[in-house]
């Protein structure tokens, strides 16, 4: 991951490196790993979200299963995708960070009893 956020423009490197904060911030026992051979991803007891830095913008992909609440709203993407939606940044655009730690936090809790496959079934 460090490969990843080193290789980018100063602006993405910096809000990579801030989202990589607040994603151990909402859980030190989440853990790093690369998938796709080159996209980083955060996981911890299933998949938490993942980074990709686009040409002008860096998605947050958020794999919730679409069932966290977005009060603040933070998606700006896949609003119905099944699996995961997006959180959009360009360049300048604020982190809404105390928004985004609540978000985080209910993705790994929602990991953590059992994921969001199983709890879509209750």
């Amino acid at each position: 991951m460090d490969a990843y956020i080193e290789a980018l423009p100063a602006w993405q490197r910096a809000l990579c490196q801030r989202l990589r904060e607040l994603v151990h911030a909402a859980d030190p026992e989440v853990q790093e790993t690369v998938k796709r051979r080159v996209q980083p991803y955060f996981v911890l007891e299933g998949n938490v979200c993942a980074l990709l830095a686009t040409k002008d913008h860096v998605n947050l992909f958020v794999y919730d299963g679409a069932i966290v609440d977005d009060p603040h709203g933070l998606v700006t993407a896949g609003h119905d995708n099944a699996t995961a939606r997006t959180i959009g940044f360009w360049e300048g655009d604020p982190v809404d960070e105390p928004a985004l730690l609540e978000f985080l936090r209910q993705i790994i809790a929602n990991n953590r009893a059992g994921g969001w496959r199983k709890l879509k079934q209750r």
